[in-house]
């Protein structure tokens, strides 16, 4: 019998999860490890925050879900990997935590065959003081999050209802924070509500962004088909923008935040600071915090894992000049080089570089995106280890014959601007590749048959659509594996 851990109950940790007991005889264990007792959605979140769903509505029980599917479930945070076991143990193993209330305290050593790392990131909320739902700005990473940042929205609604004016400042809240596409949606949702109230003339939205250009998010930008017309990212960003009422600042690494103002610094190296009565900022990503150590008990951390906490696998980490970065330098099975028996999934995978071109300040500080790994991405990735892990299992064997490359991977992402059957609309866009292929197609880094844009009010019923079609897969529902990821 083979054991199999799995590290988080995120998109692509329960994806893993899922694929795994179904493509393994049930004399084969998966064990999901997950601090959290809920799934959440999180591409919805944008909703919740404008008051336009209710977190329920985004969120389900896993118990039940792995209960049913036959997934040992331990509701505990990973603390350490031992890939080589110990004194005590033989075989790896993983340390945990337990963190429900009759549980809490008590640790637990997981011994297992093959472990896939899905931690996630940690929302990094520190790195820019003052940031953060328990501070001074809102977040919508988390659907609690989301539902606190309806309550101050909400507030801010009320004051204009009565005749103040109100500024509200939405983008990334550190220098190199990702996850623009999020805070992008959340800015025309509030240019929406807005609208609804005939409340504009009392409103200052405000998007700030560490982005060289608008559009960039985190993916270098993209040349899009269009009517015909391939336009750049960044018209066709601006353009959203300005027809939803809203200015921008660019090129911006947030680095601090009080009471009603942000603080940040230009790619030009000034320094300037930001009004507002609302904010929602993106924090930075890091690792889960998980540490490694090797069978004498010594931290090999430093090895296993990349400077920022997340795990290396098999890309090409060679230092190297952003003109010699290539498609190539991502990984495709997403193995450590150290252990063979360990995978990394999703956001937990160090990237070997981020998409956009490095930018530095005179002053010596990064803004630029980080890459986003979020969605689609995340699943396609958690679906390809499940089926390399599955596959070695029945065979025996150590190749990999499924891959998941994001320099092969297609992504669409669907960016609402409102709510309704009739009068919600989106901004749909899809990019062949994720990452920017030079060498394959050296006009416009991607297949430009393939990436498009379109905003309209078929996009939005198609993001509705993907809410519940998602949940229901998420759901393990009957049939959920014939939906894509």
């Amino acid at each position: 019998m083979a054991k199999v851990v799995v590290l988080g109950a995120g998109i692509s940790g329960h994806t893993a999860a899922l694929y795994l007991k179904k493509l393994l005889a049930k004399e084969h264990a998966v064990i999901m490890i997950s601090p959290n007792s809920n799934y959440q959605w999180v591409p919805s979140n944008i909703w919740v925050g404008v008051g336009l769903m209710d977190p329920n509505e985004v969120k389900f029980k896993l118990a039940p879900v792995y209960q049913r599917k036959g997934i040992v479930y331990k509701q505990a945070k990973g603390i350490s990997i031992h890939p080589e076991g110990s004194s005590v143990h033989e075989k790896p193993f993983v340390k945990i935590a337990y963190v429900t209330e009759e549980m809490q305290g008590k640790e637990e050593d997981v011994t297992y065959d093959f472990l896939v790392n899905a931690t996630g990131p940690a929302l990094n909320f520190k790195a820019t003081p003052g940031l953060g739902p328990d501070l001074y700005s809102n977040s919508v990473c988390a659907y609690d999050h989301a539902h606190h940042a309806w309550h101050n929205l909400e507030k801010s609604l009320a004051k204009m209802e009565k005749g103040e004016h109100q500024t509200f400042l939405i983008g990334t809240g550190h220098a190199l924070a990702t996850c623009q596409g999020a805070a992008f949606e959340y800015a025309l949702n509030i240019a929406f509500e807005i609208d609804k109230r005939k409340l504009n003339h009392l409103a200052d939205i405000i998007w700030i962004s560490n982005e060289y250009e608008l559009g960039d998010f985190g993916m270098g930008g993209a040349y899009i088909k269009r009517g015909g017309y391939i336009t750049p990212t960044s018209i066709f960003t601006a353009s959203i923008l300005s027809e939803y009422g809203i200015r921008w600042i660019k090129r911006a690494g947030v680095y601090k935040v009080e009471e009603g103002k942000a603080f940040y610094e230009l790619l030009d190296g000034s320094y300037h600071e930001q009004s507002f009565d609302f904010a929602m900022l993106i924090p930075g990503f890091a690792g889960a915090g998980l540490k490694a150590y090797n069978k004498s008990g010594e931290d090999i951390s430093a090895t296993v894992f990349a400077a920022n906490g997340m795990m290396k696998v098999d890309a090409d980490y060679t230092p190297k000049p952003y003109e010699e970065w290539k498609a190539s330098d991502w990984p495709s099975i997403y193995q450590s080089p150290y252990y063979d028996q360990v995978y990394a999934a999703g956001i937990a995978f160090a990237p070997p570089h981020s998409m956009s071109k490095p930018m530095e300040s005179p002053n010596g500080t990064k803004i630029f995106p980080t890459p986003p790994r979020t969605g689609m991405p995340s699943g396609v990735i958690g679906k390809v280890v499940a089926q390399n892990i599955a596959y070695r299992i029945k065979t025996g064997k150590k190749d990999h014959p499924h891959t998941g490359s994001m320099a092969r991977q297609a992504a669409a992402c669907i960016v609402s601007a409102g709510y309704g059957f009739t009068k919600g609309q989106a901004a749909t866009m899809t990019v062949s590749p994720i990452v920017p292929d030079w060498e394959r197609y050296p006009e416009y880094g991607r297949d430009i048959e393939a990436t498009v844009g379109v905003v309209g009010l078929a996009g939005h019923w198609m993001k509705l659509f993907m809410h519940y079609m998602f949940l229901y897969k998420a759901k393990a529902k009957f049939g959920w594996s014939l939906i894509p990821e």
